[in-house]
């Protein structure tokens, strides 16, 4: 029994850990989305900016190999990419046409 309390235990220990990593990447997320909004807003084309950004994000995460290939390294790149996707939305959605 004290196995399957230990067990419980660390699966809850893991899920705040969890729950406390999602909002440091939320808050993560929100400031620098703001602040990148504010640099592209400064700039004479705030769209081509923005765009040049994305893809210099986009292409440091295609390039990015860890030392020993991971087993979810596929999945991590594909949620780094997802994301990236979505703070351009963000940041365009702002932008003057």
């Amino acid at each position: 029994m004290s196995d399957i309390q230990d067990t419980n235990d660390a699966i809850e220990q893991l899920a705040r850990e969890n729950a406390k990593l999602r909002g440091q990447m939320l808050a993560t997320g929100v400031i620098l989305t703001q602040l990148l909004q504010a640099n592209c807003m400064t700039q004479l084309n705030p769209r081509g900016y923005a765009v040049k950004i994305m893809k210099n994000a986009s292409d440091a995460v295609e390039g990015f190999k860890p030392e020993d290939e991971e087993k979810l390294t596929a999945l991590m790149k594909e949620t780094a990419l997802t994301t990236v996707q979505q703070y351009d939305d963000q940041i365009q959605s702002i932008l003057p046409i």
